[in-house]
């Protein structure tokens, strides 16, 4: 669904909403704590909105950061100002990627141990709300899956080097230091790329580029040149947009497959796009807003806080300075007004604060960068190949990929508008070796990451949701959902055989799961947080996206909706407009006999 929006607006549109903003105030009136306030102004007041001075340039209403964020100095800095190209360690040759690390330890004698240290590495994390672990190697996605078995491709994406051999695995905790890999996120050269199917390396030889997989080589060539690596060890900084993307852009398999909210648009945004990393703008680096001390960045996909009580997440406080949340820096009620009528107006949006997430209001759509992003998957239709026996890959109109023979048939979209839910924060995550019976809803979906969340709990906001939906196979006979082995070049992949029960039966025992033998295909969902494209305020949504009867809103309890039949009761209603039409007919008959009496005094 797209919305398209003018620019600019002109004064009776500005008129007309703040015509909107005094009716919904007034309507507001009944609902505390604008009941509450005596006038005006002591609504302003508690809803914590300051008068700024006024400016004509601007609009009647603006958001102002409560914290001015700064630069926090430390083991990882926005700035590097050493050239590293005048260290004679980094002037190389290198033979290994391994020798470059070394170099770099040298100096940066704690990186390593730091790195080894943070999901980046380990892929696994303690969820408290839940008490279990979560992370890569912990719970299924629908996506690729699982990295198990895939390890030596899904490595692509991980801050480490392994074994060169596509057939050898090597845990990540029976690495030494010289492992880790300091160029994928501090290389500044863009010329730095990982290798599928050899562990994580870059390319060291030239190697032939997989058809159909240029994209995660990182190249549209049939094959890969050698890395110089000394080059790229002389050329490092502060990681970037562009270096932290390459694999969370990428992940799933290719540009904005997996999150919707990001993909390679992002490296240079136009403010439309995003507020914050709009390359003409505050053109913001990721870690502006996840901060990052002794190489552990701060955020997680897998630990959402959605209440923040008492300001211990707001930026710089001694509680948490690791914050990576929008109240982190505009804090609680981020609406300032310059006057009273849009003070009202700001208070009333701060009010909203309290039961909606600031990304529902401000990240209107998703996917808008101008590149799509995958909204379906079926495993269940993979396997046709082309006349010439290599994988069917099929295009529609915009060039978008529908169905490739090695993974299936996929629906993309863009400009998306999220789904909305209640949220706390709480995710109940599937782990591998979990049973899809105990994880459907009740229309029989497997939710991946069932979220949590109700209008009643005092923990919950209405947060925007990019859901993912596939058909991926399981064990009819336990239950179990399948982890198999898609990638690789030996005969068990499916990439490589085909066939669906050679690749789960090598899956399964990788995992350590029992298999029946007997397959079959359940369709899953899973939730994504849409938490970044924040677009303009001017694009922000408008009161009646969301209150109007076939509004954004519409199939979410807990708010009011007009013309909503289970926002309304009938008789309740029609009990209420026959006492005030009786209470309109008394004082119209009593002013009535007042009239006559004074006709009859006047006569006299």
């Amino acid at each position: 669904m797209d919305f398209h929006r003018q620019t600019g607006e002109s004064r009776i549109a500005r008129a007309a909403r703040s015509a909107q903003a005094v009716l919904l105030a007034a309507g507001l009136l009944a609902l505390s704590p604008l009941a509450r306030a005596q006038d005006a102004a002591t609504f302003v007041a508690q809803n914590g909105v300051k008068v700024q001075p006024a400016d004509a340039a601007q609009d009647s209403w603006h958001v102002v950061p409560s914290v001015v964020p700064t630069v926090q100095k430390g083991n990882v800095g926005k700035e590097m100002p050493q050239d590293h190209s005048q260290f004679p360690q980094l002037k190389g040759p290198f033979t290994s990627p391994e020798q470059v690390t070394k170099a770099c330890l040298s100096c940066h004698t704690d990186a390593a141990k730091q790195v080894m240290s943070t999901i980046h590495w380990t892929w696994k994390a303690y969820d408290p709300k839940t008490k279990t672990l979560v992370g890569k190697n912990h719970v299924y996605n629908n996506f690729c899956v699982s990295p198990i078995s895939n390890e030596q491709f899904c490595t692509v994406c991980h801050v480490g080097y392994g074994s060169t051999d596509p057939n050898k695995f090597v845990p990540f905790d029976h690495r030494s230091q010289d492992h880790v890999d300091c160029l994928v996120c501090h290389d500044q050269t863009k010329t730095y790329h990982k290798i599928p199917f050899i562990g994580g390396n870059p390319a060291m030889e030239k190697i032939a580029v997989r058809p159909g997989c240029g994209e995660v080589y990182g190249t549209d060539k049939p094959f890969v040149e050698p890395e110089n690596l000394a080059n790229i060890a002389q050329h490092v900084g502060s990681p970037t947009r562009y270096t932290c993307g390459q694999c969370h852009f990428y992940g799933g398999g290719g540009d904005g497959v997996k999150h919707g909210d990001m993909d390679s648009s992002l490296v240079n945004p136009a403010r439309a796009e995003d507020v914050h990393m709009a390359t003409n703008g505050l053109n913001f680096s990721c870690q502006e807003c996840h901060k990052t001390e002794n190489h552990n960045v701060s955020g997680s996909r897998y630990v959402t806080d959605m209440m923040f009580g008492d300001k211990q997440f707001m930026r710089g406080n001694p509680h948490n300075t690791q914050a990576a949340s929008c109240v982190s820096c505009h804090g609680q009620t981020p609406h300032k007004g310059n006057d009273l009528n849009s003070q009202i107006q700001a208070a009333t949006l701060n009010m909203h604060t309290r039961d909606i997430a600031c990304e529902t209001c401000h990240i209107p759509e998703f996917a808008r960068g101008g590149l799509p992003t995958k909204m379906e998957w079926n495993y269940a239709t993979a396997g046709k190949l082309a006349p010439n026996g290599s994988p069917l890959v099929i295009n529609d109109s915009h060039g978008w990929n529908t169905y490739w023979g090695v993974k299936g048939s996929f629906k993309w979209a863009e400009n998306v508008v999220p789904q909305y839910r209640w949220f706390n924060g709480v995710e109940r995550w599937m782990n591998v070796g979990d049973k899809v019976q105990d994880f459907k809803d009740t229309n029989g979906v497997v939710q991946l990451n069932a979220i949590e969340g109700s209008p009643t709990d005092g923990k919950s906001k209405i947060f925007p949701f990019k859901i993912m939906r596939n058909n991926q196979p399981y064990d009819t006979q336990t239950g179990i959902l399948a982890v198999f082995h898609s990638f690789g070049f030996d005969k068990d992949s499916y990439t490589m055989s085909y066939d669906w029960q050679t690749s789960i039966e090598a899956g399964m025992k990788a995992a350590h799961l029992p298999y029946s033998g007997h397959y079959g295909f359940v369709k899953t969902d899973m939730y994504w947080p849409i938490e970044h494209m924040v677009a303009p305020k001017t694009q922000a949504l408008s009161c009646m996206q969301c209150h109007a009867s076939d509004g954004r809103l519409q199939n979410i309890n807990g708010v009011y909706m007009p013309h909503r039949p289970k926002d309304h009761n009938t008789w309740l209603e029609r009990i209420g407009l026959t006492v005030a039409a009786l209470a309109l007919a008394g004082v119209l008959l009593h002013g009535l006999i007042r009239f006559g009496l004074w006709l009859r005094r006047r006569g006299h």
